[in-house]
């Protein structure tokens, strides 16, 4: 066996001590020739002679560790799989391939998710490779990647209905002829000629994968279905031309020309319902990629010009008209209108949008014209983004599916074992007809127990799941989250954006002497403090004066000067430094204010206060009925927040929460969440700032707000578009259906084969004669797959 050489780049190898660790880990490898570890170039070389096993031992062990292997993570359409069992063999050839990291090949939606190491191979080496054991990887990465592969889905499926009636045209009058007219002249050449294009034309495709399975010494759904025909076929065709042969022994055997040539109608159809039932789990990805518009009104040097979205650059000024889609993220520049944001947010209700407002591609303009400036274009846009997300989780494996994979792996070899002990068997304890018997009931065997409706168990219902998901506005990025997330026993909140707006807004403004307003709407229009526009958008449109001179007081607020009087605005600590005189009143307004947990502030001149402003974050009107319900479910609840301990426990009595931690930092929340899983716990964070993406990089499930950083919603394995916290129940829900279709589907496709495979092989002769016809097994078969994906397709219509 040939020694392999081959270097691993790390991210974040940096110091000795991270050597000296690594090299006592990756000593203990077994069959591991040499290593080096270089510190200066932050690489691992490896030396071995089987290298695919100590290269993914080594691997596992830089993941554990939280070492960062130099890779990138790609989704490739794997093509020309027929079973569970092609998706665990090409799965395995990618895996062996030097520099693959890691790859996992999903048979529900046929697509690959591949890590691999640029600089040890290529997406070309990784399709050649699948090639030669039948199987292909489409690697073309343009913008019309997503219609050339719908293409090719559309072309398979409108070659394998042409197969299917064709069989079918053949196949009526061989079933006719087979089951009433076998001893009519010549029946059984007729039989011949009707089988022999069923099997070798239409039928084709499982004899050329079962024959380069063979070449690659592996086995899947086509070994299966070429061993059980051809059989059936060739001994058809011997008993044809020498019946005499089995004459002599006192025997008469029929020919079954009609059971071979059934057999591979049935299974044609039931890929048939396969393929369109699998169409149907990918409705999600078609109507998002369908929310973008294909041309767009681009407005240059004054002119209306139509162009390709794909031709949008950023900074170009956009035309929309009521009733159409936004094309790209902008923001509008002028005009005001409603938007129905419904196909991202899964909120029925439209948003008032006017000037600087935020417009996301697919949103759709209801009723007057705007126009917005292209921010993000192409793959950057929220919609490309939420289409990748869903792709790349519907490529994901739930941890449920690994033990289905080495089951679906292992499975045709062990079929094949069982057929060749149930014709050994037959031989040895058959009486009359022995042979004959033996042979039927192998070949029922190979037919009944293809492994396709255990390979589609999982992938469809996770397909579906995170398609219902994406459509509420619910966007999961991997299967292990979706499985996961209903056993969540414990949800940290964050307050500001999470349970709260995030957005301050002035509850109360009680003038004292309202003369000077349009001094307090001037001082805040030209402020740049973030409470600002709370407070001009609380008092409304005024007079902005041009003489007034305003200067920042830091730490304290704003003074302002005009006609020789001073103003001022800012914290109530500041009134008394400027002996500013406070009425019984004011004193008793600060005191109502405080108790409502509102931030204070004082507007006035150099002897009274004019004013005092009320400013509070609101709470969102969906926060209480969310938490309500997490609780029905037996679920505890903490909020864990920055804010001051006053704040947070006025919140928190307010919404319903009892565990409350306040004046955290990011690292206490990381903590707080370490310390319940250590308590065994199943822990959701649930966030929308940067100071969250530790606590929620640490959680079971992490949760982030849709409206919140793109350091969170990058971390998080789920995001709430929207930030509607309700959600969160519809994603367990979601959860709890998606997992409990998957253990349906499961449990028929263990107990079809189960109780099929003995029935198959003639268990029940011996008590009542009954010995099951390989056409009825291939009907079974095939019904057995379509079971499956119904039953998965099912959870689009359920409640969340």
């Amino acid at each position: 066996m040939k020694v392999q050489t081959f270097i691993i780049p790390l991210l974040n190898l940096d110091t000795k001590e991270q050597v000296s660790k690594l090299n006592q880990m990756i000593s203990e490898v077994e069959n591991l020739d040499s290593f080096f570890i270089d510190l200066s170039n932050k690489s691992v070389s490896l030396t071995a002679k089987k290298m695919p096993k100590v290269a993914a031992k080594v691997f596992q062990i830089l993941k554990q560790n939280n070492f960062k292997i130099d890779s990138v993570v790609k989704n490739y359409p794997v093509l020309n799989m027929t079973c569970a069992s092609c998706a665990s063999s090409s799965q395995a050839n990618l895996k062996r391939q030097p520099g693959v990291v890691n790859a996992e090949v999903n048979y529900g939606n046929g697509m690959g998710k591949i890590e691999y190491i640029p600089s040890l191979t290529s997406p070309e080496n990784l399709k050649n490779a699948l090639v030669e054991v039948g199987f292909d990887l489409v690697i073309d990465e343009s913008k019309n990647q997503d219609e050339e592969i719908e293409q090719l889905h559309e072309d398979k499926y409108l070659s394998l209905k042409k197969n299917v009636i064709w069989a079918l045209v053949f196949g009526i009058p061989l079933f006719i002829i087979g089951m009433f007219f076998m001893n009519m002249p010549y029946g059984n050449y007729i039989m011949w000629a009707l089988s022999t294009p069923i099997l070798f034309i239409f039928g084709q495709q499982f004899f050329v994968g079962a024959w380069k399975q063979l070449k690659n010494k592996t086995a899947n759904m086509d070994t299966l279905v070429a061993l059980s025909t051809g059989v059936a076929y060739i001994f058809s065709v011997f008993n044809t031309l020498f019946p005499e042969y089995w004459h002599s022994k006192g025997l008469h055997a029929h020919p079954y020309f009609e059971a071979a040539g059934l057999i591979i109608v049935f299974i044609l159809i039931g890929k048939l319902m396969e393929e369109r039932a699998k169409r149907n789990t990918s409705e999600a990805i078609k109507k998002l990629i369908g929310l973008q518009p294909n041309t767009v009104s681009v407005l240059k040097n004054g002119n209306q010009v139509e162009v390709k979205i794909e031709d949008v650059q950023i900074g170009d000024l956009i035309l929309s008209k009521p009733g159409d889609k936004i094309a790209v993220d902008g923001i509008i520049i002028s005009g005001e209108t409603f938007i129905d944001e419904s196909s991202l947010t899964g909120e029925p209700i439209p948003v008032e949008k006017g000037v600087d407002a935020t417009v996301f591609s697919g949103t759709l303009n209801q009723n007057s014209p705007i126009q917005y400036k292209a921010l993000k274009v192409g793959n950057d846009t929220l919609l490309a983004q939420i289409i990748q997300s869903v792709k790349n989780a519907q490529g994901s494996k739930a941890p449920v599916q690994q033990l289905v994979d080495k089951i679906a792996g292992i499975f045709v070899p062990i079929v094949i074992i069982i057929a060749i002990l149930t014709f050994i068997t037959w031989l040895v304890l058959g009486q009359e007809n022995a042979f004959t018997m033996a042979l039927l009931s192998m070949i029922t065997v190979l037919v009944i127990a293809c492994p396709c409706a255990l390979g589609l168990a999982t992938p469809t219902a996770i397909m579906v799941g995170m398609g219902k998901g994406a459509e509420q506005g619910i966007l999961i990025k991997n299967a292990e989250s979706l499985e996961l997330a209903k056993k969540i026993d414990t949800i940290i909140l964050d307050k500001t954006g999470t349970i709260t707006e995030g957005k301050p807004k002035v509850q109360e403004l009680i003038w004292f002497d309202d003369s000077a307003k349009n001094i307090l709407y001037t001082i805040e229009n030209n402020s740049q403090h973030p409470l600002a526009k709370a407070i001009t958008a609380h008092i409304g449109k005024q007079e902005n004066l041009s003489d007034l001179k305003i200067e920042d007081v830091s730490g304290k607020g704003l003074k302002a000067t005009r006609l020789n009087k001073e103003y001022y605005v800012g914290k109530i600590s500041w009134m008394n430094e400027l002996n500013i005189q406070i009425e019984e009143n004011v004193k008793q307004t600060i005191q109502d204010f405080s108790t409502k947990n509102y931030t204070t502030s004082f507007f006035g001149d150099n002897e009274n206060v004019l004013g005092l402003i009320g400013i509070s974050d609101e709470i969102k009107a969906t926060s209480i009925e969310a938490i309500k319900a997490f609780h029905e479910k037996g679920i505890e609840i903490w909020m864990v927040t920055g804010d001051n301990e006053f704040s947070a426990n006025a919140i928190a009595k307010q919404v319903g929460i009892d565990q409350v931690v306040a004046n955290a930092l990011p690292h206490d929340k990381m903590n707080i969440i370490k310390d319940l899983q250590n308590k065994g716990k199943i822990v959701a964070m649930v966030g929308d700032g940067i100071n969250d993406s530790a606590a929620l990089a640490q959680a079971d499930v992490s949760i982030a707000m849709g409206n919140g950083s793109d350091i969170a919603i990058d971390v998080a394995e789920v995001t709430l578009i929207g930030g509607d916290l309700t959600k969160i129940n519809h994603a367990i829900n979601l959860s709890t259906q998606t997992v409990k279709t998957i253990h349906q589907n499961l449990f028929w496709a263990f107990i079809y084969n189960v109780i099929g495979i003995p029935i198959a092989a003639g268990v029940l002769y011996p008590i009542n004669g009954f010995l099951l016809d390989p056409m009825i097994a291939g009907a079974a078969m095939a019904m057995s797959s379509v079971s499956v994906v119904t039953n998965s397709l099912l959870l689009k219509y359920k409640k969340i």
